[in-house]
């Protein structure tokens, strides 16, 4: 939603910073590719990649669609690994250029899991299935890519008010469901930013 992006450039330079507005379909490989290479084209080479794409669906598993999995699979899944893997192919390549500097280039790669990718959750099935895959996929990439100072975690945030889960909170389930947390509360997107900053930091070198 290309809007909503120009509101927040709008206020990162009313801030005194600079951003850039890039838009793409993450489900189309080629539009991913034309992405990065524009974004990189404006800003120049990408060090910290916060991959963050997550949708769902409330069913019991014997009402799962091949239509539903996709969905989730292909949004989750299938479109998280191939931005990073795009975006991690410029990285390397510009690590094995820098063979022999005394301070070679960091980069992050920050994947947004979910604490549903390390326990399941009745009746959102496929998406801790999506998750877990996401969970998986970051070990993976961390060893193969920790080699060219590419450091490659993962969020897996608890309950957290989205604009796509607003409506159940507000529910006489969702209310339930808060009495039973330990805080008696949901978490604020902001809630994350201290941790996503420290992955992000220079001194996250580790």
């Amino acid at each position: 939603r290309v809007e909503r992006l120009k509101e927040l450039r709008a206020e990162i330079e009313a801030d005194g910073g600079a951003a850039h507005v890039v838009a793409l379909d993450v489900t189309d490989p080629d539009s991913i590719r034309a992405a990065v290479a524009h974004a990189e084209t404006e800003a120049g080479p990408i060090d910290i990649l916060v991959n963050n794409s997550g949708v769902s669906t409330t069913q019991r598993l014997v009402d799962v669609t091949p239509a539903d999995y996709d969905f989730v699979l292909d949004t989750n899944t299938r479109v998280a690994f191939f931005v990073a893997q795009e975006v991690a192919k410029r990285m390397i390549a510009r690590a094995k250029g820098s063979t022999g500097d005394a301070s070679p280039r960091q980069a992050r790669i920050i994947n947004i899991a979910s604490m549903a990718g390390l326990k399941v959750l009745s009746q959102i099935g496929i998406y801790c299935m999506s998750k877990a895959a996401v969970v998986q996929m970051t070990k993976a990439m961390a060893l193969e890519w920790g080699r060219f100072n590419i450091n490659v975690n993962a969020i897996c945030p608890g309950y957290i008010v989205t604009e796509l889960n607003q409506e159940h909170w507000e529910s006489e389930a969702g209310r339930k469901l808060i009495q039973m947390m330990p805080r008696r509360r949901v978490g604020k997107p902001e809630d994350l930013d201290g941790l996503l900053l420290l992955l992000a930091h220079d001194r996250s070198h580790f």
